[in-house]
């Protein structure tokens, strides 16, 4: 695992905006209508250049509109040891390519770390993992905020999200669970070091603008002893969850699955998904679009541009005919 003053003009102030929602901040009602029960992976296809390069791209991750990619690299033009970037386009039917990504600028990126953005369902929030000055240790997750959810250099200074979740150790991958149920609202997380295998994955209960609500809970049955756990990225009605592990597999480190009848229940024994998402090389980072149907993630596998690179893979829900 990798560990590791902007205008805004004629905007309704960010406090607004968060307690009064939008149509996007909504529950995704017509998901829990579909069924991917039976649906196949498609071969995974390398994101290609601009995207890729011979350098590190890393903790992919789609706009709720598919229009915009975040994720992270240590190519050239960066601050850091890894930043944030983003990539757009400007149709996803017809597959239109992707634009050249432009570094998400000082305001975000520092001479450390930065990696696993996620957006929240709204857009108006920004976590990701650093190694920056001022947190718990080792890697901390920090959430940014923005007023107009469609300026991708809009980011206020980012905060520490505090000790009910960051730690001493390695605290990373963070991807915020807005509940299609009831509401609620849960950070998920991965906690630990993987070069002693020990990260885990947690959850800690977190309101809509990025204030975590108390300490951290263990999620027990997504994870094992003495193995790495971590990546969690969910669907948007919080029945589905993937996750990576380096536990016994078809490669160094494998996607995994589980399901839950409710966001209340208890997930499922994970299960591997096996071929053709796992090879014998690395898998991780998986991040899942908000229609359930797009899975991206970062991979050595064969036949990419060098070391870590961004693949993706597609499903049609169940009774459905791919467009």
């Amino acid at each position: 695992m990798i560990t590791a003053p902007r205008i805004i003009a004629s905007v309704a102030p960010l406090a607004l905006l968060l307690a009064c929602g939008t149509e996007s901040d909504q529950p995704i009602l017509g998901l829990q209508a579909h069924s991917f029960a039976t649906s196949e992976w498609s071969t995974p296809v390398n994101l290609g250049p601009p995207i890729n390069t011979a350098f590190l791209e890393a903790a992919p991750h789609l706009s709720k509109d598919g229009l915009r990619l975040y994720f992270t690299s240590n190519r050239p033009g960066g601050f850091g040891l890894q930043d944030l970037w983003v990539a757009r386009r400007t149709c996803v039917e017809l597959e239109c390519p992707w634009e050249e990504p432009v570094n998400l600028g000082s305001v975000l990126n520092t001479a450390a770390v930065e990696n696993g953005s996620n957006l929240s369902n709204d857009e108006h929030l920004l976590f990701f993992f650093t190694g920056r000055s001022g947190g718990q240790g080792g890697t901390d997750i920090w959430v940014s905020r923005r007023a107009d959810p469609k300026d991708d250099f809009g980011w206020e200074g980012p905060v520490n999200v505090g000790a009910d979740v960051n730690t001493a150790d390695l605290d990373q991958k963070p991807w915020y669970q807005q509940s299609a149920e009831d509401g609620a609202g849960n950070l998920y997380f991965a906690r630990g070091d993987p070069a002693v295998n020990t990260q885990q994955i947690y959850y800690a209960s977190v309101t809509r603008d990025g204030t975590t609500r108390g300490s951290e809970t263990i999620v027990v049955e997504l994870n094992v002893p003495n193995f790495n756990d971590a990546g969690a990225t969910l669907r948007a009605d919080g029945r589905e969850i993937f996750l990576s592990s380096n536990r016994p597999g078809l490669g160094l480190g494998d996607f995994l699955t589980s399901t839950r009848q409710s966001v209340h229940d208890a997930w499922g024994t994970p299960v591997n998904l096996g071929a053709p998402l796992n090879t014998a090389a690395q898998e991780q980072q998986p991040s899942l679009s908000h229609d359930g149907r797009t899975l991206i993630w970062a991979s050595t596998r064969a036949g990419g541009f060098g070391g870590l690179d961004i693949w993706k893979s597609t499903r049609t829900p169940s009774g459905e005919e791919v467009p």
